[in-house]
Parts: C-alpha cells; structure tokens; sequence
C-alpha cells in the first residue's frame, strides 16, 4: 500500500482506535475538567496549503467518529471560510496557523497587529482557542520569538502546543516534508523529547502501536497537502514534494553553515 495515502491514513486512525483510544481536540485537552483514563491522540493539522485536502481528511475523521484540530493559515488561497464551516461542521476544532514574524520581516509591532487581525478574520468562523507557529523555512524569522514580547494568552488562547505540551510525556510524531524522519528537511516543525522513536512509513507507526510500544500520549501533527488518492493525484504530490525538500534540504545547509561562520569554525 502507497504511504500517504488515504487507504493507509485510515488503517493508521483504525489501529488508533483499537486500542481504545480517546481523540482530543487541543480545546479539549486544556480544558481543566479533561480526565485521562484511556491512551489519547492529540490528532493535530497544520493547513498550510489545499484546504480541499483538509476537508477530505476531515470526511475521513468523522465518518469513523475521529475529531481534530485544523491550525489554518490566514493567506489567500488557504483561508477559505467556506471550508472552515464544513469543518466545523464535521465537529472539528479550527486553530490558527500564525507567522506573523516571518510576514513582517522580524518587525513585533508589525506582527502583533498582524496576528490580531487575523485572528479576528479566523473567530469569524470559529472561537479559536488554540494556536501553533508556521515554520516558514525560507525565512530566518521564528514567529514564536513573539511571545517574548507579547502574551498569547490575553487573546483568550487556551495552547501553544511548543510551548503548553511537554514533549518529555507526549510523542510528537509528523510528517513535515511528507516523510516521517524529516530531520534533513525540517527546521522548526520540531520538538524537544527525550523519545527516540524512528518511522520510515506509516505501517511502522501502525506496527508499533499494535505491539505496544508507544506512549499513552501522542500528538500526530498530519499535513493534509502530503495526502491524497489515485496514483496519479499521488504521484503529482510526491514529484513536488521531492523539489520542495531538495530546496529545504539547501537552504537548512547554508543556515548550518551560516552558523558555524558566526561560531567562528
């Protein structure tokens, strides 16, 4: 079976699910009356492009009971009201997906208003409660370096996930740059943990969670631009993906060689 497909996303939710497992959305984890009395899944999607396919998985999700937190980005062509409410419907969570820093060139005031504004073109269609930064390879701006001038958390923000969720007792597992060991291609979609699990494709979370190795806890963060059915719709997603990690992967070189120059190496 091909790896990021649809066939086998839905294996993965099913073996999920054989294990008994509670689906939270980040809402409903930070909720103080949440009780943990069964392994969780913190099923989280950063919608940074084709929102389609984010309403595809959502179908998905919600056809076997499953419901998740969609971190939307707020540019054009990602943003679509339209979708967010069939979301909504389908009883999913909707986050937004900031990086205003990266937007603003570096620039907090800039940013701040940014993010505001946003924000409020986002509670248009839901009563967003929780966010998480896009990482935004090409730029050298971390949009989280915000929050060390600014308080998320008197927007009526309930989670951060990279900074609210310690990553020493949930396994953070992603497929950013449509791989599962994305370390090559990855810059900021990343955690600190003390978990060194390894996963090459799907069916190796999927054999794991059957033999009981993993955590009780686990957040999926799951691009929904990396899935897709039919080989050709596949293939087309797989080509792009190959020139976009070839960019990432020379851009993340200079940045590591950048750095040792400021070193001194």
């Amino acid at each position: 079976m091909r790896d990021f497909s649809y066939d086998i996303y839905k294996d993965l939710l099913s073996c999920l699910q054989e294990r008994n497992t509670a689906f939270a959305t980040m809402e409903e984890y930070f909720d103080p009356n949440f009780k943990q009395d069964q392994p969780i899944v913190l099923l989280r999607h950063d919608v940074d492009r084709r929102p389609k396919n984010a309403l595809e998985m959502g179908s998905i999700e919600n056809a076997l009971g499953i419901k998740a937190t969609y971190y939307f980005r707020t540019i054009p062509g990602v943003l679509d009201g339209e979708i967010i409410q069939e979301l909504v419907k389908l009883n999913h969570e909707i986050g937004y997906h900031y990086e205003c820093l990266a937007e603003t060139r570096g620039d907090f005031q800039r940013a701040i208003a940014d993010f505001e504004l946003n924000l409020l073109k986002l509670r248009k269609f839901y009563p967003v409660k929780s966010i998480a930064m896009h990482g935004r390879p090409l730029s050298k701006w971390d949009s989280r370096s915000l929050w060390q001038e600014f308080d998320y958390t008197k927007y009526g923000i309930l989670s951060e996930p990279y900074f609210d969720i310690d990553f020493n007792t949930v396994l953070y597992i992603t497929d950013a740059g449509r791989c599962w060991s994305n370390a090559a291609v990855n810059l900021r979609d990343k955690v600190t943990t003390r978990f060194e699990f390894k996963f090459f494709h799907t069916k190796d979370i999927i054999q794991q969670l059957r033999e009981g190795e993993l955590p009780s806890i686990i957040m999926f963060n799951i691009h929904p631009e990396h899935w897709t059915a039919g080989l050709i719709k596949w293939t087309k997603v797989w080509l792009t993906r190959m020139f976009i990690n070839f960019v990432k992967r020379r851009v993340l070189n200079c940045f590591k060689y950048l750095g040792r120059l400021r070193a001194g190496e």
